[in-house]
């Protein structure tokens, strides 16, 4: 039997990590949440490479919920990694920002699936953006 995909948490603000899990982690929630602190451990896990090599990978999260102001490799260049592998190129990316100037950076570089919501997280944006990419992350109660 498989392990069910993680949602991956790509944020460096401990903080701002806090929050997620305690807006996110909720029991109904249908996959686990995994954390890594910045874009070059991002990369790892999404590639399984370094740390995260293994002889049985857990494959792929559901979603990445990306930070894009990471240390070491920016959200920006985790994105264009991940749309420049063919592996990881239709993954839905839900991106944690409240600058307008990040989204249409984004926008501008043809990005997608692609979703925006705010920091710290809110429950209700991030559910919105995970429908808008078409992803069921909740058991309906």
């Amino acid at each position: 039997m498989s392990e069910t995909p993680p949602i991956l948490l790509v944020e460096d603000n401990d903080d701002d990590a806090e929050l997620t899990f305690l807006a996110l982690g909720s029991p109904s929630l249908l996959h686990p949440l995994r954390r890594v602190r910045d874009g070059a451990e991002a990369l790892d896990f999404l590639f399984g490479r370094g740390p995260f090599a293994a002889a049985n990978p857990p494959g792929l999260p559901v979603v990445v919920l990306l930070d894009l102001r990471t240390p070491r490799v920016s959200g920006l260049e985790v994105l264009k990694a991940l749309r420049a592998d063919g592996r990881t190129r239709t993954l839905p990316v839900i991106v944690l920002s409240n600058s307008h100037w990040d989204q249409e950076q984004i926008i501008g570089h043809g990005f997608a699936p692609i979703a925006f919501s705010g920091k710290p997280v809110d429950l209700a944006r991030v559910a919105d953006a995970a429908r808008s990419l078409g992803l069921i992350l909740w058991r309906e109660q």
